[in-house]
């Protein structure tokens, strides 16, 4: 697979608040930018917390299949599985556990498809902006492989990250839920399993973002764009900051580079 020869460049977008507009639609210039990066040659790659049959969508529309999942728990490259992260029952068990005594409720994920332990006011809110059928399955965990977590809570972050350092890697892609990957596993890892299993190290990387799960796919691109919408520590990380994502920041940053005209 691959080798240097293959692509100019490789770009990742974050998806919420960076290449979706505010309704979690994909503005025209930016599947109108994806083409002509394709016609330079230049790779496109969704690098997101969200799971891959959350965003089929977005992959149809724009026209992308390589994608850094679930921040970077499940990665592919034209549709094809490179690497999926695997969390496994015991440590389940134990993280089902200790929500419970914290009457908090969970959302166990993999490519496919997500099942919650339970339903309450945060999952019914989260899912209706997500446009997604949220099903409650306790047991989910026993018979379906599990890559991916969220925890539902407002302000619990270091409570968990304290609980579980080592093991479990969370952090808060949105008000309502920790996403809650394998130790040690960011969007920073994704990128690098799909640019070392393509042979991509040399070639030059850029990344669009706006929130702190963006921060170590920053740390691993030659160039961070931090949309104009962005959290202030995303700017500041940032080598160029666009305009917002509703307000054709894409296209503005791709041309910044010159990667598109």
């Amino acid at each position: 697979m691959g080798g240097k020869g293959m692509y100019q460049a490789v770009v990742f977008f974050d998806l919420d608040g960076t290449f979706l507009d505010n309704d979690k639609n994909i503005p025209a210039e930016n599947i109108a930018a994806i083409q002509q990066l394709k016609q330079n040659n230049i790779l496109p790659v969704i690098s997101t917390g969200r799971n891959i049959f959350e965003i089929q969508y977005v992959m149809d529309q724009a026209g992308i299949d390589t994608i850094v999942s679930a921040n970077g728990s499940y990665v592919q490259y034209e549709g094809k599985k490179l690497k999926a992260e695997e969390i496994k029952k015991p440590l389940l068990e134990e993280l089902i556990q200790f929500a419970a005594d914290q009457g908090d409720v969970l959302a166990f994920y993999n490519n496919r498809e997500f099942a919650l332990t339970a339903a309450n006011e945060m999952t019914r809110e989260n899912y209706r902006l997500l446009r997604l059928n949220a099903k409650v399955d306790p047991s989910f965990y026993q018979t379906n492989e599990v890559n991916f977590v969220n925890v539902f809570n407002y302000d619990r972050d270091k409570l968990y990250q304290d609980k579980f350092a080592g093991r479990l890697s969370l952090v808060r892609n949105n008000p309502r839920a920790l996403d809650t990957m394998k130790w040690g596993v960011s969007k920073q890892t994704g990128i690098k399993v799909l640019l070392n299993t393509l042979g991509l190290e040399n070639v030059p990387t850029y990344a669009f973002g706006d929130q702190l799960n963006d921060l170590q796919m920053f740390d691993q691109v030659d160039y961070a764009i931090a949309m104009g919408n962005g959290h202030p520590e995303a700017k500041a990380k940032a080598d160029y900051i666009t305009d917002s994502n509703m307000d054709d920041g894409i296209s503005t940053g791709l041309r910044h580079y010159g990667l598109i005209k």
